[in-house]
């Protein structure tokens, strides 16, 4: 691939942090595979995280009852965003690869993160009815989650008192990066990095490197096509009859989201399957 470009969006407002040391990581390791690396780094950009009507340039379409949705659609199809959202967007635009680098904030991202999100994948730009999900705007792009967490990984199982990380990632990485088309890597999580020895931490970012020199390779995380689903509002939008009862006869559900009532499947949103269809 010529001409490579990633972008890393940064969400850690201490520049001396271990999410700080990962970005860098991150950054040496593509760029020495060739890859022009942009860096967004949101808290040093004093990135806006509120979502308003100060993100449109210009006359509103319906100033008495604003719908934020409809009127940055709008803007976007006349060029009429706030530049720091073109900014980021043409970032975007430009990258094959995207790594979101963030701590775990109440089980989500940091705000201005979620801002970042909000923003940016404007309607029109990131998504249409007619593209989302597996016929998503960004298909061609490859997305991972890279974060830390304040609490080690037993805490996160199904039977720690943080609930099943899969649970947790699943409106991430399937509600947004998925529903914009993007191929999901699986994520990179750091467990509990602050209260590990520093040797540990070096294991940890050695790790990352290693990843990083394959990253290309990996399998993508599987998510149920949109071609199951009746998308009519007749059929409201849910899992064709034939794709239930073919269903029942699985042992797990279809994915985290669509469990059907039954055992969610293992390692369904941190883990790719394998060539032969099993999880790693």
């Amino acid at each position: 691939m010529s001409h490579k470009a990633a972008l890393i969006v940064f969400a850690h407002q201490n520049p001396a942090s271990f999410n700080a040391a990962l970005r860098d990581a991150a950054v040496q390791e593509l760029s020495a595979q060739g890859f022009r690396v942009t860096v967004s780094d949101l808290y040093a950009m004093n990135f806006r995280a509120s979502a308003t009507q100060d993100d449109i340039i210009g006359d509103l379409k319906n100033p008495d009852h604003f719908q934020y949705g409809d009127e940055t659609m709008r803007a976007w199809t006349e060029g009429r965003l706030s530049d720091d959202i073109t900014t980021e967007q043409r970032k975007l635009q430009e990258a094959q690869l995207i790594i979101f680098q963030f701590p775990l904030y109440w089980f989500s991202v940091p705000a201005v993160l979620k801002g970042w999100f909000d923003r940016v994948l404007t309607q029109g730009f990131a998504f249409s009815l007619q593209k989302i999900y597996s016929k998503g705007v960004f298909k061609d792009k490859k997305a991972l989650l890279s974060f830390t967490t304040g609490a080690p990984e037993s805490m996160f199982q199904s039977d720690g008192i943080d609930g099943d990380i899969n649970v947790t990632l699943w409106p991430l990485q399937n509600g947004i990066l998925n529903f914009c088309g993007f191929q999901v890597l699986a994520p990179q999580i750091f467990w509990d990095p602050a209260h590990c020895p520093a040797a540990v931490r070096a294991q940890m970012l050695e790790g990352w490197r290693a990843r990083l020199r394959g990253l290309l390779t990996e399998r993508p995380l599987t998510f149920a096509p949109r071609e199951l689903f009746d998308l009519s509002f007749q059929g409201g939008f849910r899992l064709r009859p034939e794709v239930k009862e073919e269903q029942k006869a699985q042992p797990f559900g279809l994915s985290t989201g669509h469990h059907l009532g039954k055992p969610l499947p293992p390692d369904d949103q941190t883990r790719a399957p394998s060539a032969g269809g099993n999880r790693k």
